[in-house]
């Protein structure tokens, strides 16, 4: 499959790229090659081949889940001009 240069500048108007005329040749011939790469990618079979999350045989590191601070939100709304249920009370900015 290969890309033309109408098609160049078509993508050049929806990504807002300025495209030089002298340049949509070398652009064309680039992503030829990398949409040939793709389609070369493609016809590999991958039916016995196991999805992995990391290229390297390795187990995540994950942290204990505990609590590290308290809640101290009665001691902060302390200093709050009007508070109702826990929650903060805001003059009206929209009308």
């Amino acid at each position: 499959m290969s890309i033309n240069k109408d098609e160049i500048k078509y993508l050049s108007l929806l990504s807002r790229m300025d495209i030089d005329k002298n340049e949509i040749k070398d652009i064309e011939e680039k992503l030829t090659k990398i949409i040939d790469f793709v389609d070369q990618l493609q016809t590999i079979s991958t039916d016995n081949i196991a999805p992995m999350a990391h290229p390297l045989n390795q187990s995540q590191r994950l942290r204990i889940d505990e609590v590290t601070e308290t809640n101290d939100r009665e001691n902060i709304q302390k200093n709050a001009q009007q508070i109702e249920k826990g929650m903060y009370l805001v003059p009206k900015v929209i009308d």
